[in-house]
C-alpha cells in the first residue's frame, strides 16, 4: 500500500529563494513544453523529449534529470486531462466546459509542485536534513521536521520519488512510502454507512454524526468572505489570505476524526463497509440556487477515501453499492415509495407500517446491499 508523508523543510533565507527560483524555472519550462505538445499534438514522453528535452535545459538552465522530469509532468497532465474528457467528467462534446478544456494548452501555476527523484533529492534521516537540486548548485543540510510517526515511516519505508511544495509561505516534502497490505478479513456482515449534508454520516446500527456544526463552520466562513471581499481594503485582503484553507482544513479533521471512528466500529465487530457510490451527483442533482452552495461545498469524496484508505490499513473490507433509492425503500420489507419519506428527517413505510430516522433506514439498505454485493463478487 502507497501512502504519503509530508514533512516541513525549515529553509534559511538563502536557500528559500534558491528554491523559490527553482519551481518558477520549471513551472516556465513546463509551460513551454505544454504549448509545444499542444502545437504538435505529442502527449508521449518518448516523443515529446525530442521536440523539448535539449531546449529547456539551455533555455531555463535545468540539469538533466529536472528536464526529464518537466516533460514527464506535463505528459502526466495532458493524459489526466484525456482520461477526464473521455470519462465525460468535463460535460458532454459541445459544451462550454469541454471546448474551453480541449482549446488551449495546460498551464501551470509558476508555484506548482515539482518531483524529485534520488539522483535529485537525498535525504540524511540522522541529521534530519535533505541535500536537494536547484537551479543555483546543490543546496545541502537543508533541515525538516515532522511529527515522530511521520519521520519513522519515512526513514523505514520511503520508496520512488517526493515532491516539493510551496504553499502559504512555507516549504514542504511530500514523499511516497510503501506499508505491507493487511490481508482483507472475509467480513460478517456490513456496516452501511449513509453520507449526508444534515448528517454527516448515519450507519445502521444507528449512531448519527451530525454536520450541524461543520456546517455552522462552512456558513460563518462565506460570511466573512463575503464582507471582507466587499471591503476591498489591503488589511480586508491580507486577513483574507491568511484564513484560505482554514476551513478545508477544518473539514478535513473533521473527516478524519469521523473516518477513524466508523472503521474502528466496523474492525471491532468483524465487518466489512458498505458505501453508497456517488460519483457524478453534482451533475445529476437539480437544485435552487441557495442550496447549490451547500451541495458543492460537501466533502463527500474525502470522507469516502478516508474510509477506504483507513479500511485498508486495517484490513476491513470496502464496497461501494448503488444509492439509488436508498432513502425511498423500507429497510424491512424492501417497499419503495417516494410517500415513504415525508420530510428530511422521517421515514415511514406505507405498506407495513414501519418507521425508522431515514438516515438510519438507509443506512440499513445500503448494509444489505453491500452484502447482497460482496456475496456476488465473491461467489467463486
Amino acid at each position: 500500500m502507497k501512502l504519503v508523508v509530508q514533512v516541513k523543510l525549515l529553509p534559511t533565507p538563502e536557500q528559500a529563494a534558491a528554491l523559490e527560483a527553482t519551481l518558477r524555472a520549471v513551472n516556465e519550462a513546463a509551460g513551454h513544453v505544454s504549448r509545444i505538445a499542444f502545437q504538435k499534438g505529442c502527449f508521449r514522453n518518448f516523443d515529446l523529449r525530442k521536440h523539448t528535452y535539449e531546449e529547456i535545459k539551455a533555455r531555463f538552465g535545468l540539469a538533466a534529470q529536472a528536464a526529464q522530469h518537466v516533460i514527464k509532468k506535463v505528459c502526466d497532465a495532458y493524459r489526466t486531462l484525456h482520461v477526464n474528457l473521455a470519462a465525460g467528467n468535463l460535460g458532454k462534446p459541445g459544451c462550454a466546459r469541454r471546448v474551453k478544456a480541449e482549446s488551449k494548452p495546460i498551464s501551470f501555476r509558476l508555484q506548482a509542485a515539482q518531483p524529485y527523484d534520488d539522483r535529485c533529492l537525498s535525504w540524511q534521516h540522522g541529521d534530519r536534513t535533505v541535500s536537494i537540486w536547484t537551479i543555483a548548485g546543490r543546496l545541502r543540510g537543508i533541515a525538516f521536521t515532522g511529527s515522530a510517526q511521520q519521520l519513522a515511516l519515512l526513514a523505514e519505508r520511503r520508496k520512488g520519488e517526493s515532491d516539493l511544495v510551496w504553499r502559504d509561505g512555507m516549504w514542504f516534502l511530500h514523499a511516497t512510502v510503501e506499508i505491507a497490505d493487511v490481508p482483507v478479513a472475509a467480513p460478517d456482515g456490513f456496516l452501511g454507512v449513509d453520507l449526508g449534508i444534515h448528517n454527516l454520516a448515519t450507519t445502521s446500527d444507528g449512531a448519527r454524526h451530525s454536520g450541524k456544526g461543520l456546517n455552522a463552520v462552512r456558513h460563518r466562513h462565506r460570511q466573512l468572505r463575503r464582507r471582507l471581499q466587499a471591503k476591498a481594503t489591503k488589511s480586508a485582503k491580507r486577513l483574507l489570505k491568511r484564513r484560505r484553507r482554514k476551513e478545508a482544513r477544518f473539514a478535513a479533521d473533521v473527516n478524519h476524526r469521523l473516518a477513524k471512528q466508523i472503521v474502528t466500529e466496523a474492525e471491532r465487530t468483524a465487518r466489512g463497509i458498505a458505501l453508497e457510490d456517488l460519483r457524478g451527483i453534482r451533475d445529476r442533482v437539480r437544485l435552487r440556487k441557495p442550496q447549490r452552495v451547500t451541495l458543492h461545498s460537501w466533502s463527500f469524496h474525502q470522507l469516502g477515501v478516508f474510509i477506504a484508505y483507513k479500511a485498508a490499513r486495517a484490513g476491513v473490507a470496502v464496497i461501494h453499492v448503488d444509492p439509488s433509492y436508498t432513502s425511498q425503500q423500507c429497510s424491512r420489507c424492501g417497499h419503495v415509495d417516494k410517500n415513504n419519506r415525508p420530510d428530511q428527517e422521517t421515514f415511514a413505510c406505507t405498506s407495513c407500517g414501519f418507521a425508522e430516522h431515514a438516515d438510519v433506514n438507509a443506512a440499513r439498505n445500503i448494509a444489505s446491499r453491500g452484502k447482497a454485493g460482496w456475496a456476488v463478487s465473491h461467489a467463486a
